[in-house]
């Protein structure tokens, strides 16, 4: 069974928290509300979320210097934040946000539509990402196996871990399959950020395919996997 991504929702009004609940349930993952940027920081110690969605008005820690104390730490700093504001604001407020590690900047009130269609892209990009993560996992088993049958004089493609190569590798062309489909959907989107992300997770799963190749019979030895 898949397990669901969280958004984590921050903003000080709950009928904003509602509107948001409302417009992004048909994702059918799993929404996250903070009532302010401190609750906010608290619920982001202890779960991962594959987006935040931030308001930039809040009383006391405002969106911008949530998403800095967000940008600072190391578990967070990759989470992409999408600002909302119902302020008419100028260019140099735009670039406030944009500087303060926003991947994306809506104003308020916003189509629900574009909302989704956004968020989804990033949940779906999470998704891929924690794919790649277990595929590495069980790369890094295969190649302790496979240090130790060679260790031993066995071939590699014998019991237990050639099961495990040959699992591996299909899942892994599942992931790739899904990655390469969900590149072509990016590159007619003016989602920039999406896209560069969409391209990292492209070249993990390059250097996690060559790390895999590299055990099979016939090559030099096992390659190092891709990072996590």
């Amino acid at each position: 069974m898949v397990q669901k991504a969280k958004i984590l929702l921050v903003d000080d009004r709950a009928e904003n928290l509602l509107a948001l609940e409302a417009i992004l349930s048909a994702l059918d993952q799993t929404l996250v509300r903070a009532a302010s940027g401190e609750e906010a920081l608290k619920a982001l110690l202890t779960d991962d979320f594959a987006v935040i969605l931030l308001d930039v008005q809040m009383p006391g820690m405002d969106g911008f210097e949530t998403a800095a104390h967000i940008k600072r730490r190391e578990r967070t700093r990759d989470i992409p934040i999408i600002f909302l504001t119902a302020i008419n604001h100028g260019p140099h407020h735009t670039f406030r946000g944009y500087a303060a590690g926003a991947v994306d900047y809506i104003s308020k009130p916003f189509d629900p539509w574009v909302l989704r269609a956004k968020v989804s892209v990033f949940v779906e990009l999470y998704m891929k990402n924690c794919q790649l993560k277990e595929q590495a996992a069980l790369l890094r088993l295969q190649l302790e196996a496979g240090a130790s049958r060679a260790a031993n004089g066995e071939a590699l493609r014998g019991g237990p871990a050639g099961g495990l190569l040959a699992e591996l590798s299909a899942r892994l062309a599942a992931v790739e399959e899904q990655a390469e489909a969900l590149t072509k959907q990016l590159d007619d989107s003016s989602d920039a950020a999406a896209a560069a992300t969409a391209t990292h997770l492209e070249r993990r799963l390059s250097g996690l395919r060559r790390a895999l190749d590299a055990l099979e019979p016939g090559t030099s030895g096992p390659a190092h996997p891709a990072e996590n």
